[in-house]
């Protein structure tokens, strides 16, 4: 059997890593790639049969990078995967923790540990790196350097977690979506995900939401992006429950043609059930 070739935001020791091996195994060849938009692109050329980015973080929210993506790419949504995010302070083996001048981490990370930070190392400069694991890299070749990333981090480039679970919110926990150039089928339990350019009126927003109460269909989230078509016009992202082939879906994207500019299905896929971590 081939092997499975899986994109995802590298380098190795990121929290997209940890998503693509537990989604695929650590018998997949996984790729990684400097950034959201090369997962996109490998995806589309086929130089890899599946991607894996984050989508949103329970306490930072959307990662608006992946959303913009998601506007111009024919890609589609096969598979979602929630892990939760556990940070720790990473520090050379053997370092004196006084002598740490710095604190690098991507700045997501660096904003989900704000209140630590200030509370245990207020004076210390924050540098904010493309990733929690290109920190930890910073962290090797410095020993005034610390870096906040994640327990599989330290294993890989040989740190020391000087403290553990340092993140301001104890469930904190990010979103990942995997792409594809394929759809899946219907599982039985599944999420949709759109994208909706509403008619620029009044009560466009309504409109938009009422087919979902009539057909009691379980909207899981909706949030707003600028469309990137025409200044101050926003597009919709919506994920809602069920899959594009039921009967109920297929009756809801009738209703909300008729009330939007249009509509783009990112794709149905099975719903993660939490449970199963």
């Amino acid at each position: 059997m081939e092997e499975i070739k899986v994109a995802y935001l590298g380098p190795e020791g990121t929290y997209t890593h940890l998503a693509a091996i537990l989604q695929f195994g650590e018998q997949s060849q996984l790729l990684a790639c400097a950034s959201i938009d090369d997962v996109f692109s490998m995806v589309e050329k086929n130089q890899a049969d599946y991607g894996v980015v984050p989508v949103e973080n329970s306490t930072e929210g959307a990662i608006n990078n992946t959303q913009d993506c998601l506007i111009d790419s024919e890609l589609t949504i096969v598979g979602e995967r929630v892990v939760s995010i556990e940070h720790n302070l990473l520090i050379q083996k053997g370092t004196d923790v006084s002598n740490i001048s710095v604190i690098a981490s991507h700045k997501q990370s660096l904003a989900q540990c704000r209140k630590w930070l200030n509370s245990n190392y207020p004076k210390i400069r924050q540098l904010e790196c493309s990733s929690n694991a290109e920190a930890a890299k910073l962290v090797q070749k410095d020993p005034h350097t610390a870096a906040i990333a994640g327990v599989m981090a330290a294993s890989i480039y040989d740190l020391e977690i000087h403290e553990s679970k340092i993140q301001d919110q104890k469930n904190n926990s990010t979103r990942f979506l995997v792409l594809s150039n394929e759809q899946v089928p219907a599982s039985g339990k599944d999420k949709t995900s759109i994208l909706v350019y509403a008619e620029n009126k009044p009560g466009s927003l309504f409109r938009v939401l009422q087919p979902f109460e009539e057909l009691q269909i379980s909207l899981t989230k909706i949030e707003t992006r600028p469309s990137k078509k025409e200044a101050w016009e926003y597009v919709f992202f919506i994920d809602f429950e069920g899959h594009m082939n039921e009967a109920n879906i297929v009756n809801l994207f009738e209703r909300l043609h008729l009330c939007t500019a249009e509509i783009k299905v990112l794709g149905s896929y099975p719903l993660f059930n939490l449970d199963t971590q």
